[in-house]
């Protein structure tokens, strides 16, 4: 759901009902601290850092960095491997066996604008973490005068040779360009969606394959959409994040794939619609889909064993029954399922993904006095839940570990909350991934995108008309807001 505000949905008609709103409201604005903060208080001085081993102080934090008064790690930054950081697949809900998680260290290096790929480099980052944040082992600004360089060297495994290698960004913040082995690939623009580029034409025969990636981030001197970011962090205003935050990493896939997945659920007449978009395929090829579990946390139920196919690009149905479990906070049923492409001539299984859906239904309806509520799967629901703006002291806007990333969610739902609005930020994949399967109703916010400070003269407030964008900044923000959607379009939260 992709909001702008926060209210709750249900009228007060009584004095007791506006005294527990109250309280819930309070419990919000403390539990956001607790929640959402994701870092310990500040330690007394005569008190320790948390437990980070003396390995990850060398190799992450650069003496420049050295935490001092101030500056916090988190409780799982000593959890962070320098050689593995975020080890977990990146796409949840479209998984193959084979892939390689390019996340650890790079070579990095800030130069002007202008400026040329860099013969030399100014150190090491850790990938996936911005140059700005402590975990990154960096802890420098860049700004819209500088282009940030990485660079790193990988190798393909003997059986990916005939396949195709698919190179994935899950986020870099703003404009990316990638070159590999010297050749310029393409550039990205946005900051908070996944992109891909196909790298096997360019790909050595043998030995190591290089990557260059520039990265030049404007922040608040530029209209795009950049959430709390600004050059001048204070009170509600954050510090700038540049380049990569998310996981990179390479994928073979054959010739034929599957390259995504849009699924559409019907409560109504409980079924499921599933369109699998390809790459390369043809009018031999067909899609199967086949449903093989359905679980939620700690409870796993009877499999029903559904089955259908249909052409690739076009809706295929599983129905799934009178008895078939929804979707809710309370009870966050998921059904497993794999899609595979198969060659209709001989029925070899050309590409396989697995995935998982929800089953449920969201929508603005009213009750039996007429009230407007929201609903789900048909009846109301009082939706509840803090202002989650996913910001980490230590890696900004990169969790440390995916254990972080899931506690969050746990805290929140331990505190009698269903829902968090997910302010001004767009969270990698597995976020929304732990959502869906803890039961976590998400509130999308876009991020927004005001050229300046934003703190007065961008603002709207009562009797002011709407703000007028340039045309440039419109189209980026719409362009931003439609990868968003897509990417995200799955997820039953």
């Amino acid at each position: 759901m992709v909001i702008a505000d926060i209210a709750s949905n249900s009228k007060r008609s009584s004095a007791h009902r506006t005294q527990t709103v109250k309280l819930r409201f309070a419990i919000i604005i403390a539990s956001s601290i607790i929640a959402c903060s994701s870092a310990p208080a500040a330690q007394p001085a005569n008190r320790a850092q948390p437990n980070i081993d003396e390995g990850l102080q060398r190799d992450i934090v650069q003496p420049e960095s050295r935490p001092h008064r101030g500056q916090l790690f988190t409780q799982w930054a000593g959890d962070v491997n320098p050689q593995n950081p975020l080890p977990e697949y990146p796409r949840p809900q479209m998984v193959r066996e084979r892939w390689q998680n390019l996340n650890g260290f790079w070579q990095y290096a800030i130069r002007g604008k202008e400026a040329e790929q860099p013969n030399e480099w100014d150190g090491r980052i850790l990938v996936p973490f911005a140059a700005e944040s402590l975990l990154s082992g960096v802890a420098r600004r860049v700004g819209a005068r500088k282009t940030l360089w990485y660079r790193r060297t990988f190798d393909v495994p003997d059986e990916w040779r005939d396949d195709r290698v698919l190179l994935h960004f899950g986020a870099v913040d703003w404009e990316a360009t990638v070159w590999v082995n010297g050749k310029k690939l393409g550039s990205h623009r946005g900051g908070y969606d996944p992109f891909s580029l196909d790298v096997t034409d360019v790909l050595r025969d043998d030995g190591a394959q290089k990557i260059v990636v520039s990265v030049w981030d404007p922040t608040n001197e530029g209209p795009q959409p950049r959430g709390k970011q600004t050059k001048t962090p204070g009170g509600i205003w954050y510090t700038p994040v540049t380049g990569i935050w998310q996981t990179v990493w390479l994928e073979p896939v054959p010739q034929a794939s599957i390259n995504r997945l849009k699924i559409v659920p019907d409560v109504g007449d409980r079924t499921v619609r599933i369109t699998a978009e390809t790459d390369g395929a043809n009018a031999n090829h067909r899609i199967e889909l086949e449903v093989n579990g359905v679980s939620r946390i700690n409870e796993q139920a009877p499999s029903p064993q559904l089955r259908a196919s249909g052409k690739t690009g076009e809706p295929i149905s599983l129905m799934l029954g009178a008895e078939a479990r929804l979707w809710s906070p309370s009870s966050p049923w998921l059904y497993e399922f794999d899609a595979v492409l198969v060659d209709t001539r001989n029925n070899k299984p050309l590409d396989h993904v697995r995935s998982y859906f929800g089953l449920c239904e969201s929508k603005l309806g009213r009750d039996k006095h007429g009230i407007d509520r929201l609903f789900l799967n048909g009846q109301p629901l009082f939706q509840l839940g803090p202002l989650d703006q996913g910001w980490w002291p230590d890696g900004l806007y990169t969790a440390p570990t995916d254990e972080a990333l899931r506690y969050d969610i746990e805290v929140t739902k331990q505190l009698g909350f269903n829902m968090a609005r997910k302010h001004v930020k767009v969270e990698p994949a597995r976020w929304y991934y732990w959502a869906d399967k803890l039961g976590l109703m998400v509130w999308q916010d876009m991020p927004h995108g005001m050229q300046g400070d934003g703190r007065g003269a961008n603002h709207v407030m009562n009797d002011m008309p709407d703000l007028t964008l340039p045309n440039d900044a419109r189209q980026t923000f719409r362009r931003e807001l439609k990868a968003m959607i897509d990417a995200l379009h799955n997820h039953p939260s």
